[in-house]
């Protein structure tokens, strides 16, 4: 791919068979007041037409260019790494393919960027609101003019936040492990090595109008556990070396040990960050366990009713 360093921003798009949902990003991007980025559509594997549907962009005028990478289907992560590779701005965010950016996102990220670019921030953190303008979880306190997410999460904040990184650091930090047969690792590990160096400035407004798909992992995290245990225990132990609180470490290593077990490693105590706590929490797995594969069976069996 040709590197266009001109630009200072990249909005980077993962899809995966959204067709019916990404012209509701396009068009929001085009309709930008500021026209300094590039928009990046990494398609992981669709076949839906989106490949067709981004050519038929890339041939209009829209006053911003469009570049395409299709690969073959991996999971939200996967499609992160190769944005990350293929990114050469200085600054990136990821609009995902059913999202509507704010008329006025971009300016408000390169001006709020431009009074902060030198003062070794890693990027800035923002706010996503629903279609009808509800922010998303709480928005920011008014005195908060810097942060870390995890440090917003452990003062009493929630909901998704839209995060702006700078492009070299997040290419600081190692990509996403890929674990065959699996397509879920949590996009939060790169984020929380980041937050062990770096803090983001606040952009206390609006940045992404955002909708959650049935068929988006948001909902179907239990189902996700089954699936990926090598993902999710990567994850929690990437949350017990960096504990945000007692009482989330105790969780982790709960969530740890039932991945550990759904995924049948038996060196998982070995390989913990908190060995002596996950031999005490290995009865917890186990429950946990016993608990996700009883609501599994139960929503699958009530699958097979409504067919």
């Amino acid at each position: 791919m040709d590197k266009n360093t001109n630009c200072t921003l990249t909005v980077f798009t993962p899809a995966y068979n959204r067709a019916h949902t990404l012209p509701r990003t396009y068009e929001s991007l085009k309709r930008q007041s500021c026209k300094d980025f590039i928009w990046l559509i990494i398609d992981d594997g669709s076949t839906d037409g989106t490949a067709q549907l981004v050519q038929e962009w890339q041939s209009q005028d829209n006053g911003f260019e469009i570049q395409y990478i299709y690969k073959e289907n991996g999971g939200m992560h996967t499609a992160h790494n190769t944005a990350y590779a293929n990114i050469h701005t200085e600054l990136n965010v990821c609009i995902d393919s059913d999202d509507w950016m704010g008329f006025d996102a971009v300016k408000l990220i390169l001006k709020k960027w431009e009074s902060v670019k030198n003062t070794g921030y890693a990027g800035i953190i923002g706010l996503d609101a629903d279609f009808s303008g509800h922010i998303i979880g709480k928005g920011f306190p008014k005195d908060m003019q810097k942060t870390t997410l995890s440090g917003y999460y452990a003062a009493g904040g929630r909901g998704d936040k839209k995060l702006v990184y700078r492009t070299d650091i997040i290419n600081k930090y190692p990509p996403y492990p890929v674990f065959a047969g699996e397509k879920y690792v949590s996009l939060a590990y790169k984020y929380r090595l980041i937050d062990q160096e770096y803090q983001l400035a606040v952009l206390p407004k609006v940045l992404c109008n955002v909708e959650y798909q049935e068929d988006g992992s948001s909902k179907n995290m239990l189902r996700q556990y089954l699936r990926n245990p090598n993902g999710f225990a990567f994850w929690r132990k990437i949350c017990m070396q960096y504990p945000q609180s007692k009482k989330r470490l105790l969780m982790d290593c709960i969530h740890y040990c039932s991945s550990s077990q759904i995924s049948h490693n038996r060196h998982y105590i070995q390989e913990s960050p908190k060995k002596l706590l996950t031999v005490l929490c290995t009865p917890l797995g186990w429950g946990l366990t016993a608990y996700i594969r009883r609501k599994e069976k139960k929503w699958s069996n009530g699958d097979e009713n409504e067919k």
